[in-house]
């Protein structure tokens, strides 16, 4: 469940960054084909423009990816101290209630004839 979660979440965060880059993207392309330039230094242009957007995008999600990891990462340590903990409570409580029990006698059973 958890990992169908991370897994949903990422795809949301790429989804939204994808929509940012080519919305970033055709905006430039359409900004450039209304600048009074000739066609050949448009063209080019436009094709710089793309490889910086496609590079910066890349690095984006190198980014993205890596910190991803170290969350993930984090995120297993986190969780593999807290079961630890909590399998360390359950040892103590299991040997307290062993020390209890073999040190308190309980009065042995009268059959219910005992006074009130």
């Amino acid at each position: 469940m958890r990992e169908q979660m991370h897994t949903h979440g990422r795809s949301e965060t790429s989804d939204v960054l994808l929509s940012f880059l080519l919305g970033g993207l055709a905006g430039a392309a359409i900004a450039m084909l209304y600048a009074p330039r000739p066609g050949l230094e448009t063209r080019e242009r436009l094709r710089e423009g793309v490889a910086r957007g496609a590079q910066r995008g890349r690095e984006i999600k190198d980014r993205m990816v890596g910190r991803s990891r170290e969350l993930a990462h984090d995120a297993s340590h986190y969780v593999e101290r807290g079961r630890d903990r909590v399998n360390a409570a359950v040892d103590a409580g299991r040997e307290a209630y062993r020390q209890e029990k073999g040190t308190t006698s309980s009065p042995p059973y009268s059959g219910g004839q005992g006074t009130l």
